[in-house]
């Protein structure tokens, strides 16, 4: 049966396997040659290196571990006020 994967097979098994140091230095890297495209006037080049950033598994799972290792979640924000006090005066 030929049957098309959706997650690559290669990638990292689970979270803790993945190389973090790896991975930043792949995406920084991606971030460079596409600030130096758009500077040389490259526009096509931006556009393809985009769309490789974009769909970049490294890319991908260090956007989920900025998310999900917000640190700053227990920071008031403009209003000086933390968004879980405002739940429990609300009854949420």
């Amino acid at each position: 049966m030929n049957r098309k994967l959706c997650a690559p097979a290669d990638r990292a098994r689970s979270w803790e396997s993945i190389d973090w140091k790896k991975a930043e230095a792949y995406v920084k890297k991606l971030q460079m040659r596409i600030v130096k495209a758009q500077k040389d006037g490259h526009y096509s080049k931006v556009k393809t290196l985009q769309w490789l950033l974009t769909h970049s598994f490294y890319a991908k799972a260090l956007a989920v571990k900025r998310v999900t290792s917000n640190k700053g979640k227990n920071t008031a924000g403009v209003d000086h006020e933390l968004e879980n006090a405002k739940r429990q005066i609300r009854g949420d």
